[in-house]
């Protein structure tokens, strides 16, 4: 597994390069946002640790355009930060980060993050690989979605790795209400380190995608004080 450290301070870079590097991870650093968002390019890193202050771009911005970028290998992203209050822990994971780790942070702490966000996948074990409702296909094996325009039309969906995985287990189990706690273990296994809100954040950005009018969802209703439910007839 190949990790990009982007982090500007050499004494905790190092620090990370020789610690994951101990777990036998491929790491590579830089120390700038721009460069960063290079290395990303070239490399496609399976991870990259992401420190929030940094030269010339800071993370915030280098995340929310790793995420924007299509056609390209879609990392897991670690929020690495000296901050600790709840309002950094939140932006971070609306730019698309997966985890937030705050500085100070034990070696152990980071590894296990790290093999807790590199394990995360759907969990697919005997479900069937082509998913058809009355708007949308979805099929596992190809890894691709389509939302139907008109009856003889179909639009490709752009989705993330995770966006991919949360609409099959949407579409999977039409009607189902699912809680935070529920999707996390789905998609990201109960070793989750992360903040439960996470999932808002993600279900948000899938709507923006799949919704006509993402403020006012057809296909992924929130039930309040619960979770979300997917609603769109089977074919």
């Amino acid at each position: 597994m190949d990790i990009l450290i982007v982090e500007d301070e050499p004494e905790i870079a190092r620090l990370l390069q020789m610690t994951l590097e101990t777990e036998g991870f491929s790491c590579h650093i830089c120390r700038d946002g721009l460069v960063a968002l290079r290395a990303f390019q070239e490399q496609q890193p399976d991870l990259i640790v992401l420190d929030l202050m940094l030269p010339s771009l800071d993370g915030l911005e280098v995340c929310a355009r790793i995420r924007q970028k299509s056609g390209l290998k879609d990392p897991y992203i670690l929020m690495l930060t000296a901050k600790g209050e709840e309002i950094d822990r939140v932006i971070g994971l609306s730019t698309g980060a997966d985890d937030y780790l705050v500085k100070p942070f034990s070696p152990r702490e980071l590894v296990a993050r790290v093999r807790a966000l590199l394990r995360r996948s759907l969990r697919q074990g005997g479900q069937q690989q082509i998913y058809r409702t009355q708007h949308f296909i979805v099929d596992v094996e190809q890894h691709s979605a389509s939302r139907q325009l008109d009856p003889t039309s179909a639009e490709i969906l752009d989705l993330t790795t995770l966006e991919f995985n949360l609409l099959t287990t949407f579409i999977s189990n039409p009607g189902r209400v699912w809680n935070r706690t529920q999707l996390i273990d789905k998609l990201w296994g109960s070793d989750f380190f992360g903040d439960e809100r996470v999932v808002d954040t993600h279900v948000a950005r899938l709507r923006k995608k799949i919704e006509l009018d993402p403020a006012n969802p057809a296909f992924i209703k929130t039930i309040v004080g619960v979770g979300y439910k997917f609603e769109d007839p089977t074919v």
